[in-house]
């Protein structure tokens, strides 16, 4: 069906739109009390559009909608299409798939706590999102000090004979082997929540009648460890700014806004304290009011928010939709939420002390983002000067092949466009026609496969059969670096020559000495230490270098981890199960240093050398 027939057949009904280009790829998400009246609005003939909607408008090709039993729905809906699709036309949260949270991990009968970038409906509380990692990974390393929850990584802990380290240094409750009961630590857990809910003075009081149970019973180690913790906690609290003396839980966004960029700042206070405060870009924004960017962000911010307060201060009104908005964070929360806009008073000093902040933040990212994009620049034209290139590369591929002596073979492609990662289009490839460890081969399978791809795709564009949202090789690079030597640099060319694209500039970089190797020039050629040219190709080499490793690890856990430890030299059975005894699982045995691989029971320094280099190897 066409468009302008869909727009006769749309109902007065809400629900949420989809906006797609002519290539399919969706453009906006909006949503609406009724479809059949906001979507028509777009295209009236003499409709007053602003410029960045005309835009949208000229681009539309096709829409879908869908139809929801309300608004509060409609809205939900909205929120979780944008986050998955991410169009182009809506405001949107900077980067907001890599903001990390702290998860608390409520379905295992014995909760962990740990750092994830995912937020997933799994029965665990999430708390965040945060904007610097530097504060989620501090307040890890404060909890662990507080409380001593279990940091073994398995969903339920593994029973063992004897407790680890943590356990005898008072970090964990020893739940492996039977110390405590699954109430006894909930509750410590139910502490930990309270703690990052930032109700610390509560907290407090449950810790003091606790001190004073064990005083009573004459268990005076346990109410010193209480009284220790209790201090700790103080030391925190101290540091919180009173903000009120109403004791609320409220948080307070307030905007600063440039062109096509702005910046919310958000006071997380707690008890009428201040504890904590984040702030947030935000892309898309140009020819938006002030009032259509706050309300955007605070239906994708409270999306996925670990906790949302009773009242939530705003610099800026945010109009008719603040109704549905309301109803929707009620829910969520189970108890009423408020959107207040102050005019006067303590609260309107409070928007206007986040405001002054938002403003700052976004003048030091404008700074930062100013600054970057011209050392960027800078280093994109040093590497064609350095290589001979005609002009700077936009578009940079690096490829790199991972195994273990032969097995598991894989490969990763990592692209870089002006300068900056594009994850998005970062591949790997499993080795399929190499047999054992040759690194050369397997370099020109992956290259034939990518190559070839390329053209097949190109064919298929021009005769109509592939668009360019489903293609996937289509794109070439401007530059290509191989991570090795000579060898794999011939391996390479010699491919590249075969399917007609040894026309693209190609590099071998050794990674001991760092130096470059091109085809037909006996010298290598070697940047300068430490300059823009060689720290971007040093970036680019270490992601492939990383790609490549997370996925050969990936596939190593799938055949059988625990195998891996016969491929061990020197490591016989005896080792092996001693290891596992006293590391619980092989992603210990991998994070552990020589010394304390050394120390088991059974091992020497030899054989700790030799498991160490097993798993640090590249």
């Amino acid at each position: 069906m066409q468009l302008e027939e869909k727009l006769k057949h749309i109902p007065a009904k809400p629900g949420v739109y989809l906006y797609r280009d002519s290539a399919g790829k969706i453009l906006y998400v909006g949503k609406a009390v009724s479809l059949k009246n906001r979507v028509r609005s777009y295209f009236q003939p003499g409709a007053q559009l602003p410029p960045k909607t005309r835009v949208l408008v000229d681009k539309v090709a096709d829409l879908d909608y869908i139809v929801t039993d309300s608004e509060v729905e409609a809205l939900i809906l909205e929120q979780n299409l944008i986050k998955e699709h991410r169009p182009r036309y809506n405001v949107l949260l900077k980067d907001d798939k890599s903001y990390p949270y702290l998860k608390v991990t409520l379905g295992d009968d014995y909760p962990r706590v740990m750092i994830t970038r995912r937020h997933v409906k799994d029965g665990s509380r999430y708390f965040g999102p945060y904007t610097r990692v530097g504060a989620v990974n501090e307040t890890l390393r404060l909890l662990k000090k507080l409380f001593p929850f279990r940091s073994c990584r398995k969903k339920e802990p593994e029973k063992r004979e004897r407790p680890c380290l943590n356990y005898h240094i008072q970090r964990c409750l020893g739940p492996c082997c039977g110390l405590v009961d699954r109430e006894k630590y909930r509750a410590m857990i139910r502490e930990v929540c309270l703690f990052l809910e930032g109700r610390q003075e509560d907290l407090v009081r449950q810790l003091t009648a606790r001190m004073e149970e064990a005083a009573e019973r004459l268990d005076f180690e346990q109410a010193a460890r209480l009284r220790d913790q209790i201090r700790a906690v103080g030391e925190v609290i101290e540091k919180q700014k009173i903000i009120s003396g109403g004791f609320e839980d409220q948080d307070v966004a307030a905007l600063a806004e440039t062109f096509d960029e702005a910046c919310v700042m958000l006071f997380l206070i707690r008890g009428g304290k201040l504890i904590g405060s984040e702030h947030f870009m935000l892309e898309g924004t140009e020819g938006l009011s002030r009032s259509e960017i706050i309300t955007a962000f605070v239906k994708q911010y409270y999306n996925d928010a670990g906790f949302i307060p009773g009242e939530i201060l705003l610099s800026e009104d945010i109009g008719e939709e603040k109704p549905v908005i309301e109803a929707w964070l009620s829910d969520m929360r189970g108890a009423k939420v408020v959107l207040k806009t102050p005019r006067r008073g303590e609260k309107k000093k409070l928007v206007e002390m986040a405001a002054r902040n938002a403003l700052l933040a976004l003048e030091q990212a404008r700074l930062e983002k100013g600054v970057e994009r011209d050392e960027i620049a800078g280093a994109l034209a040093d590497l064609a000067r350095g290589l001979g290139l005609e002009q700077p590369p936009r578009r940079l591929e690096c490829y790199d092949v991972s195994n273990t002596q032969g097995a598991e073979s894989v490969a990763s492609m990592v692209v870089f466009e002006e300068g900056k990662p594009a994850r998005d289009q970062y591949r790997r490839f499993k080795i399929r026609t190499v047999e054992g460890p040759d690194d050369f081969a397997s370099l020109q399978e992956v290259l034939r496969r990518r190559f070839t791809r390329a053209l097949e795709e190109r064919e298929l564009m021009k005769t109509g059969q592939l668009s360019s949202r489903e293609a996937r090789f289509h794109l070439l690079p401007d530059l290509v670096i191989i991570d090795g030597g000579k060898g794999q640099l011939s391996a390479a060319r010699q491919v590249m020559r075969e399917l007609g694209f040894d026309r693209i500039p190609t590099f071998g970089l050794a990674k001991e000495e760092e130096q470059l190797f091109a085809e037909g020039r006996p010298d290598p050629i070697i940047l300068p230490a430490g300059s823009r040219a060689l720290h971007l190709l040093q970036r680019l080499r270490d992601e492939a270098h990383r790609f490549a490793l997370s996925y050969h690890r990936k596939l190593r856990g799938k055949a059988g981890l625990k195998s891996l430890l016969e491929e061990v030299e020197g490591i016989g059975e005896v080792r092996r199960r001693e290891l596992l005894k006293a590391f619980g699982s092989l992603a210990e045995i991998e994070k552990a240093s020589l010394e304390e691989l050394a120390a088991v029971k059974g091992m020497n320094k030899k054989a700790a050398r030799a498991v160490y280099d097993f798993f640090h190897r590249t």
